[in-house]
């Protein structure tokens, strides 16, 4: 049976129980339980994590704690009994716990391994504290220790600051607020403002020194030592080193370690200087033999010299060298450490040895104690302490010291009858009063002990020596007297015996006869000469003679011999017991000289303040003593003694000894009757202060009245005890009389000289110490009431003297902080005068630190809920004294601006805070009833209306988050309570005065202002707190945020029709609201909504004004980056609000303006989506894709479904700014000319608006103009700089504006400079999908065409995008997705190249414009885009795949043309076309065709500085020919069963014999130019050429050309045939050439392996991209490379920047096997292997697909219309036809020359309208990686003689089928118009003849060689000025036959291509 628990309330799992059993509670390790019932060895209860789950567990699990229960029964609470700092620890390290595991996650290792260490620490003081067995004392120091772990921790944390009481924490609802404020500020200011030590100490340590010839022992003296005194200011620190160098003794660590202590501030300064002496112990002479002598002498050895001012950084300096240096001359050895200082570096050097001295310094902060407890390792292990030399800066009573310091200065002696001067050594001893020397009273210096005799060092031959050595004296006061100190001098032979000889010594007495010891200063002894054998032990036979030269003036004893040798010392006295003053000594023996009274007691203020204090209660004695001897006399002589000794107390070196005062007066103080005199002289001072001219003693009077009234009451106290309370009423009237003397002098207004002022301020400020002693006599009301009437009685005016008016203030604050204010009865009496005082200096705005400080003091007294009658009485008063000054003090010093300083700045905050605490306080302490007084007691609306505005201001400020710092969330928790209780009291005051026909506006909305703000704070966002912190602030005031929105519904279901006024102003706070995450606070926010929606319905018939309302407070939520993380949730949530939620729709639903209602909800909601993405994104650290994207996103939402132009204006400027950080400058541009389009060349002024100033709309749009041109300029985008530089222009001109107009004109010209000036690189372009629904909304599902950025290749894009998506997976093939992929929760990235084709062809087809200028229009205004994937159709023949292998083409068109506002744009709709194997052949030799004119030219034009490339074309070409390159294509496309089953390509068929035959021309004549520019070097290689060329035409029946081809001029533009730009040869494979009857190992396509036969690189790439996947024979996968040495073999082959355009997206084809698939998969996505779409040629229109047909009359020069944009610019790599294995493309490249390529000529003539072939859609022409060009050069005239050019021989059929090579994988290049993608097999041209007529006719055309543009214009004939000369150069190029596409094809695209691009149109701008 279960049965509730009595005792068994609390306790801590033990062990962890998973509750298995039914009803069973899981609980973890460390989990706390309360327990609710038992049964039979089960406990019932909860978790105190998560009250909400209760179950059963093992008693046996549970360790029981004590605990108290409040509370019983249901509702119980359990709160454990143990200390608080044992509950604090543990909750804390619960805490911890859960954040230090993040720490680790998020890879903070630093803090994650301090944070474990100090756990560890806290635990291990955790259970020191359990166990109990502390002492009172350890356990505070354990607690503090904890105290500053847990502080620390939480600090690091970012945790809140606990307020601690004595270690404790801190209930806030115990203490007042202002207590509270004191405490969180004393701990936040602990943390933030270290306290500055006073007390400093430098911690020394010897570790060697460091020499090459010590071998002797040494003494080492460190002392500081004040360079500007020129003195020593510390002891000395001695130590002893061996032989090595070392310590003697190493254990004992404080024989090598010192303290030098007490150092003050003062010290710390450059010229403190720690110096080192050192002396060596051994010979005379340091080079001496060692049997020299055997006696040993201290000797100098060197001196090292260290500034302090290197310590003060604070690091220590460990195993520093010191140089160690020795004086020239032994006789400077005194001052050798000045020397050094003063760099007098003449007069010391390095020693010797070049010694250097290793030691560890470190400079300690802090009292000694401190130091004790912080360094204790020190301390323990042993250091020796070195003192200052005298007393520190505070003297401490109860310190005991006796020390004597002597210095050996110098002596004078005389030579003694030998020839050289002596080596004086001098011994001294301390002789006591029996004649015995005083064993171990020497001290050489802290860390040697005691010696009973000491040895001066010896200095060679010098009779002047000075040794000024200090030592300590410690003598026993008892041994002070009678004691002398005795000097022996000896001479120190250095013959072989060594022997000391005593010739003198001095002696001197260390006590006089009257007492008074030896004084301090320098004394001159009398040096006393003796025999060697002299005994001098009995001291009583000199001890007769004189001892100084001093004594001997007094003295005519003519019995002492006139001697001239003498010898200095310097005394220094430093006791608490012994003094040397005279006066001192007079006085306290009055009583044997009484007439010396007098005297004695004038002097008292001469004697030094030291010797009074060390003799102080005697000193006291005495001056009583006097006063009951004769008050009459004596009586005003001993008041002013005794002030003198009092104020001498208030020296803060002597601070110490008021406690020595204290009890001198509760214990020894015996003068029963003195109290008559003190107040009888204290009066007659107090009456005669008006009428003194001189206040400087009356002050000093006043000063000491403290003490006097102290002395006065013990002195009453004893007389009552002596007489039992005679004379009692006397008394009283005594004091009574005396503060009315008091009061009738504070109440005199100073007039003139502020002298009496300045005693009245003198008086105040000591006045508070007095009440403490009154009452000890008085009752204390009778106190109050005498406080009360002497701080009444001074003046009110306050303009009189600021100084008094402050001193007043702190008597004021002294007094609430007396002991007689803390009693009610006399805090009742005195709260009147103090309110006056701090009303009238609040009202001034004066001292308003000191009136904080008082108000808290005053709040402090006030405990809270404290019902007593009197608190309540005092409340009433302060209410009506000061409230109203309070909020009005409050507003007035947070509407000023913060001051400068750091210092200025805390007291700003600290009077701010304190203010603050105070108001709260005060409203925490009302009732009901005061808050009812408040409200009545106004007398006028008005007025009640001004303190509600004021009120609610005031709080509005205290929600500020910099009203208190971050980490103080208990006092912002008390403030919000605090508000809330009083705005609810406010509230009721608001609706019964301000409603209805009484309706206030401006206060209604200063309240819901107030409102929303409340629930907005930071600090009350419980889902971001931890769960137990949730809990205690739940528990303890609730959720605030919904007990003040229900507040906000009340209020606003009471305005009825006034709610207008706040539609749509609230919409925006009210929102804010409702994002926030809180069921509750929502439900009671939502119907709001509704009510505003049907007020503005009702009002307006729309919602305009609501949606523009929500839409901007969406978009500033964001910009303010609220929710962070949790703004995903609070947008799940806002879904809510609007969709499913069961109230809003609904509503909505059943009102009439359902519909607009449902659209602004839906319109919301997309624009929510929006922003939070866009959120998410700029939380980005770096720019990138993402945001660009996303901004653009939000932008075109703003225009397009919005509508908001402001806010449309503010994304482009976001949008710009993100352009010029990633320096995307063309993007940036076209951003910023949105904003342009949107202006008027108009003179409407605008307004200020973002960084723009209030301007005109012409200078806004001058502006962006200029902007725009800079930004074009910088993205090298010249051209639109241009047009823009022309708009402008035109505006200058037409306002006669010539300067800017010449400006302009001239940055026009520079941009046309530039453009044929400076390389322009052309960019890669690249097609990527984002698929799944992870993606954010703008992206998600979509495809981009992306514009790369300069060098980027596919490899480097794709690499980039997944480092924007790192959880993105690519997609390995170029096929669409499925719908699995569109639905997956994941992020799938699709990338591959594509091409682009250019919009316009004008100007890429005319002739003679340079590549510079063409480039621009390749790249530039781009709409369209293309890619191609290879499949085989139909049966695929095993031996000729080219017979099957189909391509598809895909176009892109985007929604922008690229380059845009963004780098990336929408595909907005998609074209798929396919093409037949026979167009793929003919475009793969068209293109090699151009490419070989290209490089022709160039060659010629002398454009190429290397003809590498050139070489490499034509070894690719010929070789391949050679080894059956097109008999593939001959195999497929000639045989007779081809032609009979396709008819319709008899055109194309003819078209392709064509370009076969047109190449064999094309090669003959490179080779010609070939010969002419090739270097020596390579002559072999060429002669191999044209062998193989012979061989090839012989293979293929070709005819010599020189017996056919008619002399003519060679037509070429730029002197040279007209070339593609996308010179990207096809590759064909001779395999089933029926002329070649062997095969080439490498006539199979493969996928990753380059053709050694091969024609053309770029072809070879072309076909494989196409063929790749097809099934072939598994010769394709096992081919070895040809040995030829003009292959472009294997890998080498390829140019290693070259990458193929397109995907090949026949890797997931069905057509393919999976092996070639799989290696298909491997290879095309790289960019290195680029698919085929770069291999197809782009028409403008998709119709112009044209084949070359012969022209009749005359070639003329015809434009190609198949050129596109990217299509210009010459491929200035060599692409992958090498002549030996690439090197020479490695050449090509190394070179870093890019070559351009000649313009392509005029257009003629129309195509031929025979030619119909199937619609093929355009193919973009794929780009080298290597971008840029060379300038052309002229081009030359080549004079050339031929027969002429039988065009149609059967001879010549099959020559040309060198365009196609064996297909060996390469990258493509680019070239223009047309790219030769398709896999060409061999044509079998030798079974193909023609007939010879039309051959003769053509052969009588003049000029036969022109090359034709193939266009539709009409035929133009050349210049006879661009022809070419005859020479006898090589041979010349046929004409090249036209290409004409069939007119169905042009029809069916000019449809598709001439659809126009939507353009936004210009709107005005409103005042933007």
């Amino acid at each position: 049976m279960w049965i509730p628990t009595e005792h068994e309330k609390y306790g801590v799992v033990i062990a962890s129980f998973r509750g298995t059993v039914p009803y069973g509670l899981s609980l973890e390790i460390g989990d706390t339980v309360q327990i609710l019932e038992k049964c039979d060895g089960w406990y019932r209860g909860f978790a105190l994590k998560n009250p909400n789950i209760k179950g059963i567990f093992p008693s046996s699990y549970i360790h029981l704690k004590n605990a108290c229960v409040k509370n019983k029964g249901q509702f119980e609470m359990v709160i454990p009994t143990e200390d608080s700092v044992i509950t604090e620890m543990t909750s804390t390290l619960r805490d911890w716990g859960t954040m230090w595991k993040q720490l680790y996650v998020r890879n903070e290792g630093d803090l994650f391994h301090r944070l474990w260490h100090i756990m560890n620490e806290i635990l291990d003081l955790r259970r020191q504290v359990l166990v109990g067995h502390l002492t009172h004392d350890r356990m505070k120091d354990v607690k503090r220790h904890i105290t500053a772990r847990l502080d620390w921790g939480n600090e690091q944390l970012g945790l809140d600051l606990v307020p601690r009481k004595e270690y404790a924490m801190v209930d806030p609802e115990d203490i007042s607020i202002t207590e509270l404020y004191r405490l969180m500020e004393h701990r936040h200011r602990k943390k933030d403002t270290p306290v500055q030590a006073s007390s400093h100490h430098l911690f020394v340590q010897m570790k060697s020194l460091m020499c090459s010839n010590l071998g002797e022992e040494l003494e080492v003296i460190f002392s500081l030592f004040d360079s500007k005194e020129n003195r020593p200011i510390s002891e000395r620190f001695f130590l002893r080193l061996n032989r090595n160098g070392l310590p003697k003794s190493p254990e004992k660590p404080e024989r090598h370690c010192s303290l030098f202590v007490d150092l003050g501030s003062s010290e710390l300064r450059k010229d403190i200087y720690i110096t080192v002496h050192i002396i060596r112990i051994g010979r005379m002479g340091a080079g001496e033999k060692k049997n020299a002598c055997s006696v040993q002498y201290r000797r100098p050895f060197g001196c090292a010299v260290l500034s302090i001012a290197d310590l003060l950084t604070g690091e220590t300096k460990d195993d520093l060298i010191l140089k160690v240096y020795m004086c020239n001359t032994e006789s400077e050895w005194y001052q050798i450490h000045e020397n050094i200082i003063k760099k007098l570096n003449a007069r010391y050097n390095l020693t010797g040895s070049n010694a250097g001295l290793a030691v560890s310094l470190q400079l300690l902060h802090g009292d000694i104690e401190q130091i004790r407890r912080e360094y204790s390792s020190v301390f323990t292990h042993g250091v020796s302490i070195t003192r200052k030399l005298g007393f520190s800066n505070i003297i401490m009573p109860g310190e005991m010291r006796n020390d004597l310091y002597i210095t050996i200065e110098r002596g004078e002696f005389e030579k003694g009858g030998k020839s050289v001067a002596r080596n004086v050594e001098v011994t001294m001893y301390i002789i006591d009063t029996n004649g015995q020397n005083l064993k171990d009273f020497i001290s050489f210096g802290s860390g040697e002990p005691p010696a009973n005799e000491f040895h001066s060092f010896v200095l060679y031959h010098n009779n002047s020596p000075r040794w000024s050595e200090l030592l300590k004296l410690p003598i026993p006061v008892d041994k002070f007297r009678g004691s002398h100190i005795r000097f022996e001098f000896r001479h120190c032979s250095t013959k072989e015996k060594g022997e000391k000889k005593l010739f003198g010594f001095s002696f001197v007495p260390l006590m006089q006869e009257d007492g008074r010891t030896l004084p301090d200063g320098t004394h001159e002894l009398i040096v006393h000469k003796c025999e060697e054998n002299t005994n001098l032990q009995d001291s009583s036979r000199y001890l007769r003679l004189p001892f100084s030269k001093a004594s001997l003036l007094g003295t005519n004893n003519q019995a002492i011999k006139a001697t001239k040798e003498s010898f200095w010392i310097t005394s220094f006295l430093c006791s608490t017991k012994l003094t040397q003053n005279g006066d001192m000594l007079d006085l306290l023996k009055w009583r044997t000289h009484p007439d010396k009274i007098t005297g004695c007691l004038s002097k008292i203020k001469e004697i030094d303040g030291s010797e009074i204090v060390k003799f102080l209660q005697d000193t006291l004695d005495t001056l009583f003593g006097i006063l009951d001897e004769n008050s009459q006399k004596y009586g005003s002589k001993v008041f002013d003694s005794l002030v003198h000794i009092i104020n001498l107390l208030q020296d803060s070196k002597f601070h110490h000894f008021k406690p020595v005062m204290d009890t001198y007066i509760e214990s020894h103080f015996a003068g029963a009757l003195a109290y008559r005199d003190l107040i009888k002289v204290l009066k007659w001072y107090v009456d005669r202060i008006t009428e003194a001219e001189r206040q400087e003693h009356i002050q000093e009077v006043l000063k000491a009245q403290e003490y006097i009234f102290k002395y006065i009451v013990q002195s009453r106290r004893l007389f009552s005890l002596a007489t039992g309370g005679q004379n009692e009423e006397e008394f009283r009237c005594c004091i009574q009389e005396l503060l009315m003397s008091v009061r009738f002098f504070l109440s005199q207004e100073s007039k003139g000289s502020g002298a009496l002022s300045q005693s009245q301020a003198v008086f105040l400020s000591s006045f508070p110490a007095v009440y403490s002693e009154l009452l000890k006599l008085f009752d204390v009301r009778e106190v109050a009431n005498l406080v009360h009437d002497t701080l009444g009685s001074l003046p009110t005016i306050m303009h009189v003297d600021d100084s008094l008016q402050a001193v007043k203030l702190q008597c004021i604050g002294k007094t609430v902080e007396s002991q007689l204010y803390t009693n009610p009865d006399s805090r009742y009496i005195l709260l009147p005068v103090v309110l006056h005082h701090l009303h009238m200096h609040l009202q001034e705005q004066k001292d308003l630190i000191m009136c904080a400080r008082i108000l808290s003091n005053i709040f402090c007294l006030i405990k809270k809920n404290s019902s007593e009658k009197s608190v309540l009485e005092e409340i009433d008063v302060i209410v009506t004294s000061l409230l109203d000054i309070l909020l009005r003090t409050i507003l007035e010093i947070t509407s000023r601006p913060q001051p400068s300083g750091s210092a200025m700045r805390l007291q700003f905050q600290d009077v701010t805070g304190e203010f603050v605490a105070c108001l709260l306080s005060l409203l925490r302490q009302m009732t009901d009833r005061h808050y009812q007084q408040l409200l009545d007691g106004f007398g006028t609306k008005e007025e009640l209306r001004d303190f509600l505005l004021q009120i609610f201001t005031v709080f509005r400020i205290l929600i500020r988050p910099e009203m208190f710092p971050k980490d103080w969330t208990v006092m912002r928790l008390v403030a919000n309570n605090v508000i809330i209780t009083t705005v609810l009291y406010l509230s009721d005051a608001l609706r019964k005065n301000f409603l209805n026909e009484n309706f206030d506006y401006k206060i209604w909305d200063s309240y819901f202002y107030l409102a929303v703000i409340f629930i907005n704070q930071l600090c009350l966002q419980l889902e971001m707190f931890t769960p137990s912190k949730k809990k205690k602030v739940l528990e303890k005031y609730g959720d605030m945020r919904v007990t003040m929105g229900c507040e906000i519904f009340s209020m606003w279901q009471n305005l009825g029709e006034h709610k207008l006024h706040f539609i749509p102003a609230l919409i925006g706070p009210f929102l804010e609201v409702t994002l926030i995450p809180q069921p509750d606070l929502r439900n009671v926010m939502i119907p709001i909504f509704h009510d505003m929606m049907d007020w503005e319905q009702r009002r307006s018939g729309n919602f305009k004004q609501v949606e523009a309302k929500l839409i901007d407070k969406l978009d500033s939520l964001m910009s303010e980056g609220k929710g962070d993380e949790t703004y995903r949730e609070l947008f799940n949530s806002i879904i809510p609000l609007f969709g499913p939620y069961p109230s809003l729709l609904k509503k909505i639903e059943r009102e009439t303006w359902r519909e607009s209602g449902v659209s602004l909800i839906a319109t919301v909601t997309r624009l929510m989506e929006r922003l939070l993405d866009y959120r998410d994104c700029m939380k980005m650290g770096e720019v990138d894709g993402k945001k660009i994207g996303c901004t653009v996103s939000l932008l075109n939402f703003y225009k397009t479904e919005l509508n908001k132009e402001e806010m449309y204006i503010r994304y482009i400027h976001k949008l710009y700014d993100l352009h010029l950080k990633a320096q995307n400058f063309t993007e940036a541009a076209y951003t910023l000319l949105l904003y342009d389009e949107l202006l008027e060349w108009s003179d409407r002024p605008l307004r200020e608006f973002l960084t723009y100033p209030m301007q005109t709309e012409w200078q806004r749009k001058e502006y962006l103009h200029l902007t725009i041109i800079q930004n074009f300029d910088r993205g090298k985008c010249w051209e639109n700089g241009i047009i823009l530089c022309r708009k402008i222009a035109e505006q200058y001109e037409s306002y006669y504006d010539y300067r800017n107009l010449s400006k302009m004109r001239m940055m026009e010209a520079s941009l046309y400079d530039k453009i044929m000036d400076q390389q322009r690189l052309e960019p890669e372009f690249f097609r990527v999908g984002f698929y799944g629904k992870k993606f954010p909304f703008f992206l998600r599902n979509k495809e981009f065409v992306c514009r790369g950025h300069d060098y980027e290749r596919l490899e480097a894009f794709q690499q980039r995008m997944l480092n924007e998506f790192p959880h993105a997976i690519a997609m390995q093939h170029a096929n669409q997705p499925d719908e699995t992929i569109f639905q997956a929760e994941a992020q799938y990235l699709q990338i591959y190249a594509v091409t682009p084709i250019p919009e316009s062809q004008e100007v890429l087809q005319r002739e003679g414009i340079p590549d510079n200028i063409k480039s621009f229009y390749k790249v530039n205004h781009i709409w369209r885009f293309r890619y191609d994937r290879p499949f085989h159709k139909g049966t695929k023949d095993k031996e000729n795949e080219f017979k099957s292998l189909w391509v598809e083409r895909t176009s892109l068109i985007l929604v922008q043309s690229l380059p845009g506002i963004s780098r990336w744009f929408e595909v907005e709709k998609r074209e798929v076309v396919e093409m037949s194997p026979l167009e793929n052949a003919i475009e793969v030799l068209e293109n090699k065709n151009q490419q070989l004119k290209t490089l022709i030219s160039q060659c010629q034009t002398r454009q190429m500085q290397n003809i590498n490339p050139l070489t490499m074309c034509l070894n690719g070409v010929i070789d391949a020919a050679v080894n059956g390159g097109v008999s593939r294509y001959q195999e497929a496309f000639f045989v007779k069963e081809y032609i009979l089953n396709h008819p319709e390509d008899g055109e194309k068929i003819t078209r392709l014999r064509e370009l076969m035959l047109e190449q064999a021309q094309i090669l003959e004549f490179g080779l010609a130019v070939h010969e002419k520019f090739v270097p020596q070097d390579m002559r072999p290689l060429h002669k191999k050429l044209v062998d193989q060329f012979f061989v090839m035409k012989s293979s293929l029946g070709i005819q010599e050309f020189s017996a056919c081809i008619q002399a003519s001029p060679v037509h070429f533009p730029n002197g040279s045939p007209r070339v593609c730009r996308n010179s990207a040869p096809a590759s064909m494979s001779p395999d089933g050439a029926r002329v070649i009857p062997r095969r080439s190992p490498l006539s199979y396509p493969a996928v990753n392996r380059y053709s050694s036969s091969s024609l053309s690189s770029q072809a070879s790439a072309e076909v494989s991209n196409i063929t790749g996947q097809s099934e072939s024979s598994d010769e394709v996968f096992n081919m070895q490379p040809s040995p030829s040495t003009s292959s472009l073999s294997s890998t080498h082959s390829a140019s290693p920047n070259v990458t193929s355009s397109a995907p090949s997206s026949a890797r997931a084809s069905p057509l393919l096997s999976d092996k070639h698939k799989h290696s298909r998969e491997n290879s095309c996505l790289s960019p290195r292997e680029r698919p085929c779409s770069a291999i197809y040629p782009t028409p403008t229109e998709p119709s112009q697909r044209m084949l070359f047909n012969h022209i009749g009359d005359g070639p003329l020069p015809r434009s190609d219309p198949n050129l596109s944009a990217p299509d210009k610019a010459v491929n200035p790599t060599p692409s992958s036809w090498s002549l030996d294995s690439g090197k020479e493309a490695k050449n090509m490249l190394d070179s870093g020359k890019l070559l351009s390529p000649p313009v392509p000529p005029r257009p003629t003539q129309t195509a031929s309208p025979a030619r119909h072939g199937t619609p093929l859609s355009p193919s973009p022409a794929g780009r080298s990686p290597m971008k840029g060009s060379m300038q052309s050069f002229t081009p030359s005239p080549v004079e050339y003689h031929s027969s002429g050019l039988i065009s149609n021989s059967p001879v010549l059929s099959g020559s040309y089928s060198s365009g196609i090579s064996s297909l060996s994988r390469c990258s493509t290049s680019e070239t223009s118009g047309f790219e030769n993608p398709v896999n060409e097999q061999t044509v079998g041209m030798l079974t193909y003849s023609v007939p010879e007529e039309p051959v003769r006719k053509e052969s009588k055309t003049p000029p036969p060689y022109s090359v034709y543009e193939r266009t539709l214009r009409r035929p133009t004939p050349l210049p006879h000025s661009l022809s070419i000369p005859v020479t006898s150069e090589p041979p010349a190029l046929p004409p090249k036959p036209l290409l004409a596409r069939s007119t169905n094809l042009e029809n069916g695209s000019r449809r598709t291509e001439q659809v126009p691009r939507p353009r936004p149109l210009p709107r005005k701008v409103s005042q933007l």
